[in-house]
């Protein structure tokens, strides 16, 4: 698997580094305080193709046994992520929900993926659960 090195602004869209903001939570320093910045850190995630994190980070309720990234990094380009809402998902919550819009391009062409994504907290540490989504 491919993992990308980025050492300028963090891909998530915030203005702090890579190292400084989601890759603290990629590389295991840090566990993600958040149910947003696990959000955030899967998005930079999926732009360096490192599945590993991905599963890592995925409730082993809805899971995939395997995650196949080869396809993404040959025809996907991810470009922008933008948190549009926040439900609970804070240091003090066991639950959360975020709704974001990630814009790609898929071989040149434009997309938008919509999600409304849904976290679990367990044992201090963040987990994507699912989400309801929309592609366009």
């Amino acid at each position: 698997m491919s993992k990308k090195k980025h050492s300028s602004a963090c891909p998530c869209g915030l203005t702090a580094s890579f190292a400084d903001c989601c890759g603290r939570y990629i590389d295991g320093a840090q566990l993600a305080p958040t149910a947003e910045s696990l959000m955030r850190s899967r998005y930079a995630a999926y732009t360096m193709n490192n599945g590993d994190y991905l599963l890592a980070s995925w409730h082993s309720s809805t899971r995939p046994a395997e995650l196949d990234l080869s396809r993404e990094e040959r025809f996907v380009k991810w470009l922008a992520l933008d948190v549009l809402s926040t439900q609970a998902g804070s240091a003090s919550d066991d639950a959360g929900v975020v709704e974001f819009v990630a814009r790609y391009k898929v071989n040149g062409r434009a997309q938008r993926l919509h999600e409304v994504s849904r976290f679990r907290k367990e044992d201090g540490r963040w987990f994507y659960v699912d989400g309801d989504a929309e592609e366009g």
